[in-house]
C-alpha cells in the first residue's frame, strides 16, 4: 500500500542544522585517487582528488541503527520520509577554494526544503540540503544536495537513442562490482543497492547493481578539472536514469564556449544517466 506523506510534519525538519568535522588524510585521498585510476602517492599539502568532499564525514551508525536498505534509520537530521527508495537526484556546487590533503574540514549543513510531487511511478518527496565546507582559510565549497524518495515499482528504463551523443572529450569506464564496492567503502555508504544483488533485484526491483550518482558526478568533475586545468567555479548535475553494473559506460564533455562545458554519463546503449554543467569562472 502506498505510503501517505504527512508533509507538514516533514516540513518541520526545514531549518535543522548539523556541523561535523573530518580530515582529508593521505589514505582517504589515495583511496579515492585509486578508484579514479590516478596516482596514489599523495602527501599532505597536495591537491585532493576531485569529489573528495563526498567522502568526508559520512554518517557512522552502529549496525543496530541501520534500516533495512543499509542506510541509517530515518528521523535524525533528515526528515523521516516513509517512501522506501532513497536516491541522489542532483546537486549544485560553488567552489571558493581548493581541498588539500591534510586539511581539517568542517561541514555545516541545513535542511532547506521538503517538497512532495507526483511522478509517473507515484509519490515523490524531494529534500534539499545545503552544505558548506570550511577549512583553516575559510569557505572552500558551497553545495546544494537534492535527495529524492519514491515508492518501489518496476523500473521503466528510457529507450536508447538512435544515435548516441559523444563528447569532444570522451572516456570509457567499466562498471564492475569491485568499482562499486570500493566507492561504497571510501564513502562509508551502506546502501545495499550498490553491492547486494539479491536485495537490489528482489526488493528494490532493479535488474542490476546501481552505480552511485556521486561517483558518476565525481568522474565528470574530474573531467572538467582536466579540461579547465583547475577546478570549475561552478558545477551542477542531475540524475536522469539508473546506471547498472556489468557494462561499460562513457564519460563525455563538450565545450560550449571558452569557459563552459556540458558533460554527461551514458550507459552502453547510449541512454544518458547523469548530466552536468561546469563553468570555469
Amino acid at each position: 500500500m502506498p505510503a501517505t506523506l504527512d508533509l507538514p510534519h516533514l516540513k518541520s525538519w526545514i531549518g535543522r542544522t548539523r556541523a561535523v568535522e573530518d580530515t582529508i588524510t593521505p589514505r582517504l585521498a589515495a583511496s579515492l585517487a585509486a578508484i579514479l585510476d590516478q596516482p596514489v602517492d599523495l602527501a599532505e599539502g597536495d591537491a585532493a582528488p576531485a569529489g573528495i568532499h563526498w567522502c568526508l564525514a559520512p554518517d557512522i551508525t552502529p549496525m543496530t541503527g541501520l534500516g533495512p536498505d543499509g542506510h541509517p534509520a530515518r528521523g535524525g537530521f533528515l526528515p523521516p520520509v516513509p517512501l522506501p527508495r532513497r536516491m541522489w537526484a542532483g546537486g549544485r556546487l560553488d567552489f571558493h577554494g581548493d581541498f588539500h590533503v591534510g586539511d581539517r574540514i568542517e561541514r555545516r549543513s541545513i535542511v532547506r526544503d521538503v517538497e512532495a510531487k507526483e511522478g509517473r511511478s507515484g509519490s515523490l518527496c524531494f529534500v534539499t540540503v545545503e552544505h558548506e565546507y570550511h577549512g583553516s582559510a575559510g569557505l572552500i565549497l558551497s553545495e546544494e544536495h537534492d535527495i529524492v524518495y519514491r515508492d518501489i515499482s518496476p523500473t521503466v528504463l528510457p529507450q536508447p537513442p538512435a544515435a548516441p551523443a559523444r563528447g569532444d572529450i570522451c572516456a570509457e569506464i567499466e562498471a564492475t562490482p569491485v568499482l562499486l564496492s570500493r566507492y561504497s567503502a571510501v564513502t562509508f555508504n551502506g546502501h545495499r543497492i550498490h553491492y547486494d544483488r539479491d536485495y537490489t533485484r528482489d526488493v528494490e526491483l532493479y535488474p542490476g547493481l546501481i552505480v552511485h550518482g556521486p561517483l558518476q558526478a565525481t568522474y565528470l568533475l574530474y573531467m572538467a578539472r582536466g579540461a579547465f586545468g583547475r577546478m570549475p567555479a561552478k558545477f551542477d548535475f542531475r540524475g536522469r536514469a539508473p546506471l547498472f553494473d556489468g557494462q561499460d559506460f562513457s564519460l563525455n564533455a563538450k565545450r560550449e564556449g571558452e569557459n563552459r562545458l556540458a558533460l554527461w554519463v551514458a550507459a552502453q546503449n547510449g541512454v544518458v544517466t547523469l548530466d552536468a554543467n561546469a563553468l570555469a569562472a
